[in-house]
């Protein structure tokens, strides 16, 4: 009994993380589509994307297989979700419709996070009524908190198929979007590269280094207490 308690506390943190991930994943998805369906473009709403079903919007590899790994290799926990489709042809300005549907999924995570700061607020308070409840309204906001910036940076690299790289597109020459859609075929490929084979080889974690230094430092500014 003893050592099935150890091994749940153990892998505790990591499954509550995984269970706060997705509402994240979600949001951050319909945050997209719902940009998109008010920039005028109706394709996510038509494809049933601006749901808050989790089935709708999970993906395998990005939302499933991806944080667990994380979990094992006890690093932070990230992942993405399906790409919500967007046509921009439906966008007045191209570019501007572009970053925009591109940045809402990462603003969205922000705002959450900042949700989360609040509540740590109120566990703080509730604490000096109730130990125990305070404890675990505070615990479980500041993980929220802490996984949405990860969320919101990890999403705003200039890898594929993360958000950050569609923005970087934008203002990519036109001649050299060929460049682009080669580069896309690769896109798990480099992904993992980056998270896993050059912290193997290399000993060094830029994922790692990246998150602590952006998502990290946030959270110390927005959960001050």
């Amino acid at each position: 009994m003893g050592q099935v308690a150890t091994w749940f506390s153990s892998v505790a943190p990591s499954l509550i993380a995984i269970v706060l991930l997705i509402p994240s994943i979600v949001l951050h998805e319909v945050g997209h589509g719902f940009a998109a369906y008010k920039l005028g473009d109706p394709t996510a709403k038509n494809a049933g994307r601006l749901t808050l079903d989790p089935l709708k919007h999970l993906d395998p590899i990005g939302s499933v297989i991806l944080p667990i790994v994380f979990a094992l290799a006890g690093g932070p926990i990230v992942g993405f979700a399906k790409p919500v489709p967007y046509n921009p042809r439906y966008f007045k300005n191209l570019k501007q419709g572009e970053l925009i549907v591109g940045l809402a999924g990462p603003c969205v995570n922000f705002v959450l996070a900042l949700v989360g700061s609040l509540i740590c607020l109120l566990g703080t308070f509730v604490y000096g009524v109730n130990p125990t409840i305070g404890y675990w309204v505070y615990y479980l906001a500041l993980n929220f908190s802490y996984i949405n910036l990860l969320l919101m940076f990890f999403n705003l690299l200039p890898i594929p198929p993360l958000d950050g790289f569609s923005i970087v597109s934008i203002f990519w020459p036109r001649d050299k979007m060929q460049m682009y859609y080669k580069v896309q075929q690769y896109a798990l490929f480099i992904l993992l590269g980056i998270i896993f084979i050059i912290p193997m080889l290399f000993n060094v974690d830029p994922l790692g280094w990246f998150l602590n230094a952006t998502a990290g430092n946030l959270l110390d500014i927005i959960v001050p207490w």
